[in-house]
């Protein structure tokens, strides 16, 4: 009820209503997007890209759902599209130029302090692609198994699947320690 009364406050042009709403929806879609990705930067560039354009696109925006929600599969498919665009950009420059970039050369940024965090976060990386985006849109960005099959494009079963199929697998990759 807070968020629908935030988005019609922001229609109408307060930028406070569009403050609290960046403030309360920004460090858990920053959790999400790191899941997503596990690079920080892309991480952060899609919660900043979500929210201008929620912010821009807002006096058209109907809220039919969870705000969180919405905001959740904005910004896995962001994440997307900039992991795309990364992995062409790495291409191009490994046809390009004989001593290509490596990921590995860039000094590893940490935003989050957490020491269980930090083991979740790279035991999520471990896991394929599908499962972690399964996870990832079920657990951090509170969304029914129905809503995360719709936007991977698959059946419910089939984020089930993925969803216990990865939770098996990052309890066998902890063993425990969290």
């Amino acid at each position: 009820m807070l968020d629908r009364l935030l988005v019609k406050r922001g229609k109408l042009g307060s930028r406070d209503a569009l403050r609290y709403i960046y403030e309360k929806h920004r460090d858990s879609l920053l959790v999400l997007a790191i899941a997503l990705s596990h690079d920080v930067n892309i991480a952060e560039d899609a919660v900043h890209d979500v929210f201008v354009r929620f912010a821009e696109n807002l006096p058209g925006f109907r809220l039919t759902g969870s705000l969180k929600g919405y905001l959740a599969k904005c910004v896995a498919n962001r994440v997307h599209d900039l992991m795309r665009r990364k992995r062409t950009q790495a291409l191009g420059a490994q046809r390009n130029s004989p001593s290509a970039f490596t990921p590995g050369d860039e000094p590893d940024r940490r935003l989050i302090c957490n020491e269980q965090l930090q083991m979740l976060s790279a035991a999520l990386a471990q896991l394929p692609h599908e499962q972690r985006e399964a996870i990832a849109l079920h657990i951090q960005g509170q969304l029914r198994f129905k809503v995360v099959a719709a936007s991977m494009g698959v059946s419910v079963n089939t984020v089930k699947g993925r969803y216990r199929y990865g939770i098996r697998k990052l309890r066998s990759i902890l063993n425990g320690e969290i």
